[in-house]
């Protein structure tokens, strides 16, 4: 037992790292724009967040004791798969190794590759983001120790130079005058479609908070340093979120910034190259848009760690993919790195930014409203892990909080964006068909060695 346990990489703090760091990405520093076009509130554009955050951190509480009952590499592919049946586990995974990982992948190299091309205007957006996601995809595939260290790094130095950011807002530059008013305009705003809307995009910016569940098999003591790991690394990114949103509306008008989103939908605003514009000048604002290039490499790195380690637990169990099943000597899923990577160069090649975030973050949710409500599945069946399993605080009432919230922003982005639920729907439907071939090849297999 003792051996097995020193052969997990993963502890507590490169857990946490890891949920850090896939939270913290290009949402918090892009989305707010897309905001602002319903919402002119401060109070409910600050309570989006607040409620995001909820949602963000119910989930986690409830992945907490699913992934200590089963504390296997692969999220809500296994989760799903034991909870359920093989089939919606597969349906998840699909979705996790085709968009999950490989969407934000692509939407964080483009906005880091625009705050990067903001300094340096001869720096060319596509082939920056192409070769950043190259790069980092080498690291992964090839070393798993130096791998986990070039996150921890970059995770550590990307709360530092967030909390830096934060104090030099509340410290520093011009400021608008913004009061924290619940008026009858305010709660309008919070029950609204808009405000359903914009929960998507602020869940995307939260996304990423059931990241250490990927790598349940890899983690030390799983029963004590996943959930810590989940939940902890949720509250801190809570907290940061609601300050720096907090000195974005301080520092930016919103009808400023609503304004410049209105130029072009299909692009990123970078809020925070504006805002370290109004607090520092354009000398600050250049030295921000380098800072948050650094941090998105932090976010890049995270989910093509994390990505990878679905597509090849789906390949040990799916025979159409078992070749992304195999592992280098090191234990690395080098083929399904590669795989993912691949799948990201292809979108930042071809997408469009502000479709992608809804049509990721709609498909998303689908899949995280299923495992949360699996948690009722859980203690129906009185399932334990192999050490015992935490237990959800709050129950039920923590998942029934989740579901409701998620549940209501899903019904309003089917309803207002019916275009990307459909694309997130056939997304879906692609993967049940390659299900189905699976099922016929395994059949196929199964005939000719009985004849």
């Amino acid at each position: 037992m003792q051996q097995e346990t020193e052969q997990k990489p993963v502890g507590f703090y490169s857990a946490a790292a890891i949920v850090v760091a896939n939270i913290i990405g290009v949402g918090v520093f892009t989305s707010l724009g897309y905001q602002v076009q319903g919402i002119h509130d401060v109070t409910a554009l600050m309570m989006l967040w607040v409620v995001g955050g909820i949602i963000a951190l119910c989930g986690a509480l409830t992945y907490g004791e699913i992934g200590t009952v089963f504390p296997k590499s692969g999220g809500e592919y296994q989760y799903l798969s034991k909870l359920y049946h093989p089939f919606v586990g597969f349906l998840s995974g699909w979705v996790s190794s085709t968009i999950a990982f490989t969407a934000p992948v692509a939407a964080a190299s483009v906005a880091m590759a625009a705050y990067l091309h903001k300094v340096f205007p001869a720096c060319d957006t596509q082939l920056t983001a192409l070769a950043v996601v190259a790069g980092i995809t080498t690291i992964h595939a090839t070393t798993l120790k130096a791998g986990f260290k070039f996150q921890n790094i970059f995770s550590t130095g990307k709360v530092i130079l967030i909390i830096i950011f934060i104090i030099c807002g509340f410290s520093m530059g011009k400021h608008t005058d913004i009061h924290f008013t619940f008026n009858e305009d305010t709660w309008k705003y919070v029950f609204s479609g808009d405000f359903a809307e914009s929960l998507v995009y602020v869940a995307y910016a939260y996304s990423g908070w059931n990241a250490a569940a990927y790598l349940a098999g890899e983690i030390r003591n799983p029963r004590r340093n996943l959930p810590m790991a989940l939940v902890g690394g949720t509250m801190l990114v809570m907290f940061l979120y609601f300050l720096i949103n907090y000195v974005f509306l301080s520092t930016i008008p919103i009808d400023t910034l609503a304004a410049e989103q209105a130029k072009d939908f299909s692009k990123p605003v970078e809020v925070g190259y504006f805002s370290a514009d109004y607090i520092f000048g354009q000398g600050g604002a250049n030295t921000m848009a380098l800072i948050i290039s650094v941090l998105l490499i932090s976010t890049i790195s995270a989910m093509i760690i994390a990505g990878p380690r679905v597509l090849a637990a789906m390949g040990e169990d799916i025979k159409v993919l078992s070749f992304f099943s195999q592992k280098t000597k090191k234990g690395i899923p080098a083929r399904a790195v590669i795989g993912q990577s691949l799948v990201s160069v292809i979108l930042i090649l071809t997408a469009s930014f502000d479709q992608l975030l809804i049509y990721v973050g709609f498909t998303l949710q689908l899949f995280s409203f299923l495992t949360v409500m699996g948690i009722f599945i859980v203690r129906y069946r009185k399932l334990k892990g192999p050490q015992g399993a935490y237990r959800t605080f709050g129950y039920p009432i923590t998942p029934i909080i989740f579901l409701l919230l998620s549940g209501w922003s899903l019904w309003f982005i089917a309803d207002k964006k019916p275009t990307e639920s459909l694309y997130g729907l056939a997304t879906v439907g692609i993967g049940a068909l390659v299900w189905l071939l699976n099922k016929k090849i395994s059949k196929e297999e199964q005939s000719t060695a009985s004849n």
